[in-house]
């Protein structure tokens, strides 16, 4: 019999495409280096975990997992609703925020489409832009963050899909709202914004966007947000759009039936209503962010200046050989090459004590 080239069988997008790399597991290196005590700050994860109440929900196992969880998310949407002030029917839930950004070039993305994002987004961007067949316009960055001239002057009469990061990653940069709002006003109506706010909730700007309200007057308008940040729940899972109706009608057709579990949909509902352990981790983070700036200039390096909760620095060298000592010395970074960024690695903030171990396993391999 002969060989079947499944490649050529595939849509030439995905064909194309590299799969996502994500942080090592910390299992992974202790097995690997024979330790038990590996500092993992690679995966913006929130090192304080999940609130009190949902540790709880983990520890007794309230979900019966022989049935299927809401279709609907109801509960969850309704807190959401609540506290958000938006309709149910204009939130769309999704596993993670990724899946909710698939959603959208699924259902706004084919072969003779295009979408526009920038040099050092999302790496999601180009793999669900892709995948659906269409073609993605890169726009080269401005101080490692979003050129919005250069994006409004790169959309074609084919572009729908028009991805923003705000704050960006892996670099941790942002838009002000009236750069962000008078953007929006110039996109004709036909293209979908995405605007990524994954990291919103650890934001303490006066100047950065509260863009809900521009939901009622940019029906194009999408918004996705993520309960893996600040609220501690990346391995369950959850994220969710908000947009018009229409177009959440739209991403709920192609979403897959119970595409959130039973657990996540209620620890996202017991994680939304600890607001302390919010702000506790804001406090954190503040805190983290400001000992790594300390330490970089300790140690002379520049770094992007972030608002997310991680931060990206310029080695002045190739970060690869950097990276692979790090994690002799058992802590775990990301380096981003593959975001157009080689010299750079990107640094989740952590507890006191895995900064404080891996600032000193920096200075110790860059000596």
């Amino acid at each position: 019999m002969n060989a079947v080239d499944f490649h050529a069988l595939a849509n030439p997008g995905v064909a194309g495409l590299a799969p996502y790399q994500p942080g090592k597991p910390v299992e992974e290196l202790e097995r690997e280096l024979g330790i038990a005590d590996a500092v993992k700050l690679a995966s913006n994860e929130n090192p304080l975990g999940p609130p009190p109440a949902v540790r709880a929900l983990l520890a007794e196992a309230r979900i019966d997992p022989a049935r299927y969880p809401d279709g609907n998310g109801f509960r969850l949407k309704r807190a959401l609703a609540e506290r958000l002030g938006i309709a149910m029917e204009r939130i769309t839930l999704g596993n993670g925020s990724n899946d909710v950004l698939d959603l959208v070039a699924r259902v706004f993305l084919q072969p003779g489409r295009s979408a526009v994002f920038s040099e050092h987004a999302f790496a999601v961007y180009p793999i669900v832009t892709r995948a659906a067949g269409a073609e993605a316009i890169v726009t080269p960055a401005r101080d490692y963050g979003h050129d919005l001239e250069a994006m409004r002057a790169a959309i074609r009469p084919d572009t729908r899909v028009v991805f923003l990061a705000n704050p960006n990653n892996p670099t941790g940069t942002w838009l002000d709202a009236a750069s962000l709002e008078a953007f929006l006003a110039s996109v004709p109506p036909d293209v979908i914004v995405v605007l990524d706010e994954a990291y919103v909730e650890y934001v303490e700007l006066p100047d950065y966007p509260d863009s809900l309200p521009w939901l009622d007057r940019h029906p194009n308008l999408v918004v996705t947000r993520t309960f893996s940040k600040v609220y501690g729940l990346a391995g369950l899972r959850v994220g969710y759009a908000l947009s018009s109706a229409p177009v959440a009608d739209l991403l709920n057709r192609v979403r897959q039936p119970f595409n959130v579990n039973a657990l996540a949909l209620e620890a996202a509902v017991l994680a939304l209503e600890d607001e302390a352990h919010v702000r506790r981790s804001v406090a954190l983070n503040r805190e983290g962010m400001q000992f790594w700036e300390r330490r970089f200039t300790e140690m002379g390096l520049s770094w992007i200046p972030s608002i997310g909760n991680f931060v990206t620095v310029d080695l002045g060298r190739p970060a690869a050989p950097v990276h692979q000592a790090l994690l002799r010395e058992g802590v775990i970074v990301r380096p981003v090459a593959a975001y157009g960024l080689p010299n750079h690695l990107r640094i989740s903030i952590g507890l006191p004590e895995e900064n404080a171990r891996a600032a000193a396993a920096l200075q110790k391999v860059l000596a």
